[in-house]
């Protein structure tokens, strides 16, 4: 529903009508066109058909998956399965049983669930509101993605590893590009491979941003580009400069969105034919742009929320049929078992705007492509190894993927029409001194900005303020320390340093005449107090990676007990730790940022590495308040509600320790 508009102003959808007494009217969920081109498609059995059309005027199931590495996923599961599943099995509201939740059967090692639950059920339930704050927090420490069931399914067929390159061409809001991203992680803090982010539209390419900056991956690189000409990516290796062609790549394409009529509503009241005929060039210009950016051997999964045969099938066709015997479908049957799932078709009907029915004969503006393949070309296409998944199969929203697999390439393959090189601007050159001597670098200007975007300089591993970093926390030579960036116009390390994976820093400084960077690397060091022998501390977002290069005494074995006087008191003084080994350690170490090293006395669980600030007489566990409850609520079983704060302690430390405020992440 949406809010009452100015009397003069044009009514728009859900808008209410004034003349209706002020009282709100609900959306006819009905759309005589879309039930037309259905039921005349015969996708659906007409005895199914009911079932079919009122799944999808229901509401969609809220939906969840657990990430992370195998240990910390499986501990995030074991709480869900011990301390929530049992209390919401027959669980009465109003008179009515409520679903349990249950796992998506199709998804691995059962990390991903399904709760068929309204909000004021969760709302006022006692123990569904209970979980759903487990889940908020969870999400919030990001041990946890909500996402669509059926958007779960392509990342899952890409079968991402370590060492890919992988390319997401349509890629915001991030769902699946997150899923990509945990993919990639998955066995490996420190990748070699990374996925770059690519969305046409700038503002949600600043939205994917959001969603993607809490999984804190250096091997991350989100672009601003129309997919359908997205630029060749250069990188140069021993001085020869070559073009990436990706191992993955997965086209989420736009299209007409039919299969989100349950939670997308305007669906329902906008959906005709002209949306799929429409669309239908742009879907095939990306597929066919992906195609040419995979590598030989590599994978792409095409994909939409829709169930038009014009926005699949046909575009389907359209590639094989224009690159033959080089690419080919995979066929999936085998996978995902538990989800059901429909094959592609070779035979559909194409009407026009005025659901007047067409043959390629008498198609009009139409274009041939949308009509089917021809007996032959069925028969060599397999369009059946296309995968289709309706509403009312296992309560989801509709999708339809299709894996495609490169058999070969040419030189033109990789090479295509490029939008034109903006004519690149003089470099700047910058003479630094260091206690090494001197250095000279050499930074070229990038395309034009707007004036709110921050530029990507890369510093020498040799600036002072890195080396003091390097030497201050004991930074081993392991560490690749050559690609560290600051996002300012100045070039210097002021406030904040971030750091990316090596191949990413490759295409960054490559690429800067030809590709719009909106966001790469995570923070590695912050600026904190300058009255201190290192004036830079460690940023929580580094930590995966930095804890398997620190050798120093600043990283300090903790206790479990010792852990939970940190996280229930804000400033505790060395008194208030019994453990006098740690209260020794914390003593002899200067002040500024330290790490204190967990490990767990189960070895099913994941141990633990934090940052604390170490003062003169007190210290402070530096993550944030939803991690901090994260953590309660996972190591100890402490329940906290959304409004509660740490309890504050040491009046007089936490004013002594005044400056240290400010570096709470």
């Amino acid at each position: 529903m949406a809010r009452r508009k100015g009397n003069n102003r044009k009514k728009t959808f859900g808008a209410r009508d004034d003349r209706n007494n002020g009282e709100w009217t609900e959306i006819k969920k009905d759309n005589e066109k879309w039930e037309t081109y259905y039921k005349a498609q015969k996708f659906i059995p007409e005895k199914d058909w009911d079932f079919f059309k009122k799944t999808c005027q229901t509401q969609l199931p809220l939906t969840f998956r657990i990430t992370g590495n195998r240990k910390h996923a499986n501990e995030i599961l074991d709480i869900f399965k011990t301390k929530h599943l049992p209390q919401l099995g027959n669980v009465e509201f109003e008179g009515e049983i409520i679903k349990p939740p249950v796992n998506l059967p199709w998804y691995p090692d059962n990390l991903a669930w399904q709760l068929d639950v309204s909000k004021t059920v969760i709302r006022k339930n006692e123990q569904f509101s209970k979980t759903q704050r487990f889940l908020v927090l969870e999400t919030s420490a990001g041990n946890i993605s909500r996402q669509e069931a059926v958007s779960m399914i392509p990342p899952l067929l890409l079968d991402v590893e370590p060492h890919h390159k992988v390319l997401d061409t349509c890629a915001a809001p991030g769902s699946k590009t997150a899923q990509l991203i945990e993919s990639l992680h998955s066995t490996s803090d420190e990748p070699t491979g990374f996925v770059i982010a690519n969305d046409a539209d700038a503002r949600r390419s600043h939205m994917l941003v959001h969603q993607l900056k809490r999984l804190n991956s250096p091997n991350l690189l989100v672009v601003n580009h129309d997919a359908q000409f997205f630029p060749r990516i250069q990188i140069e290796n021993n001085g020869k400069k070559s073009f990436v062609l990706f191992d993955r790549i997965l086209c989420d394409v736009p299209c007409s969105g039919d299969g989100t009529m349950r939670k997308n509503i305007n669906v329902w009241k906008d959906w005709n034919t002209q949306g799929g005929l429409g669309l239908h060039t742009v879907q095939y210009n990306i597929l066919t742009r992906g195609l040419k950016l995979l590598k030989k051997g590599g994978r792409l999964v095409y994909s939409t929320c829709s169930l038009n045969p014009v926005e699949n099938e046909a575009v389907v066709a359209q590639a094989l049929r224009q690159w033959g015997d080089k690419i080919k479908l995979v066929d999936c049957s085998d996978r995902l078992p538990g989800l059901i799932r429909e094959k592609g078709v070779s035979d559909w009907l194409v009407y026009d705007r005025n659901m007047d029915l067409k043959t390629k004969e008498n198609r009009g503006d139409i274009k041939e492509s949308c009509f089917p393949p021809t007996k032959e070309e069925a028969e060599n296409f397999h369009l059946d190894r296309c995968i289709r998944v309706y509403q009312h199969f296992q309560n989801t929203g509709g999708f339809f993927i299709a894996v495609f697999e490169k058999n070969g390439e040419t030189q033109k393959d990789a090479v295509v029409d490029e939008p034109p090189k903006e004519e690149p601007n003089s470099a700047i050159v910058k003479k630094m001194k260091t206690d090494s001597g001197d250095v000279v670098v050499t930074k070229k200007e990038k395309l034009p900005r707007d004036a709110n975007e921050e530029p990507f300089i890369f510093i020498p591993s040799v600036h002072p303020e890195l080396e003091k970093c390097w030497k201050f926390y004991g930074v081993d030579d392991k560490f690749d320390k050559n690609n560290c960036l600051v996002r300012n116009a100045t070039g210097d390390p002021t406030r904040v340093v971030y750091t990316v994976s090596k191949s990413l820093k490759n295409i960054i400084e490559s690429n800067e005449d030809r590709m719009k960077f909106i966001y790469a690397g995570v923070k590695l060091f912050v600026a904190q107090r300058s009255d201190i022998e290192c004036p830079w501390r460690v940023q929580s977002e580094s930590i995966p990676i930095m804890k398997h290069h620190m050798n120093s005494a600043r990283v300090v074995e903790c206790t479990e007990d010792a852990l939970k006087v940190l996280l229930t008191h804000a400033f505790p003084t060395f008194d208030d730790f019994k453990d006098e080994s740690l209260v020794s350690k914390l003593k002899e170490l200067k002040t500024g940022c330290i790490f204190v090293s967990i490990k767990r006395n189960d070895p099913l669980k994941e141990d633990l590495f934090l940052p604390v600030w170490n003062g003169s007489k007190c210290a402070n566990l530096m993550v944030a308040k939803d991690d901090t409850h994260e953590l309660l609520y996972r190591i100890f079983g402490i329940e906290t509600t959304r409004n509660e704060q740490k309890k504050p302690q040491q009046q007089d430390e936490k004013k002594e320790e005044g400056k240290m405020t400010e570096n709470k992440i």
